[in-house]
């Protein structure tokens, strides 16, 4: 029935393991794919909603305003806001990411065959990752008082 092609093989290894399937076990396997998801989906919601939330004070904040000069403050708070919201946002995203990773380690480290062998790179691959995310979080606070310390510009006056 079949052939030694690509895919009569894979067909044929598939067809070999039906019977041991176990779907059970499936969903077992699958249960931190799903939380992972799960926990980026929440992750992604509450920052619409704060997102939504602050755009909405910026609405209100400014209706009736009439003084340009008092509009002007009223967006130049708003940005200074959306930038600490932004900052928030992809510093929590960052830890989520991370998480996840040394989870996944752990999973990997786990499920090896032979976990001594494992231990140690995945203690090597865990230490990378903490240096790679506290090198972000050193850079985003170095970016966020860069930004902080940038006063408006004052206008040139023209030399005729």
């Amino acid at each position: 029935m079949f052939k030694d092609t690509p895919f009569e093989a894979i067909a044929k290894t598939l067809s070999a393991s039906v019977t041991s399937f176990n779907p059970a076990a499936m969903q077992e396997a699958l249960g931190p794919v799903q939380d992972n998801i799960k926990a980026w989906a929440d992750l992604a919601q509450n920052q619409a909603q704060e997102a939504q939330r602050a755009l909405a004070e910026t609405v209100e904040s400014i209706k009736g305003v009439k003084d340009p000069q008092e509009a002007f403050e009223v967006m130049k708070a708003s940005a200074e806001a959306g930038m600490v919201m932004f900052a928030s946002n992809l510093k929590e995203a960052t830890k989520l990411s991370f998480e996840q990773f040394h989870t996944t380690v752990d999973a990997i480290e786990k499920a090896y065959p032979a976990p001594a062998v494992f231990a140690s790179a995945g203690k090597n691959m865990k230490a990378a990752a903490w240096t790679v995310e506290s090198t972000l979080d050193s850079m985003m606070k170095k970016s966020a008082a860069v930004v902080a310390s940038v006063a408006p510009a004052t206008k040139a006056k023209k030399a005729r």
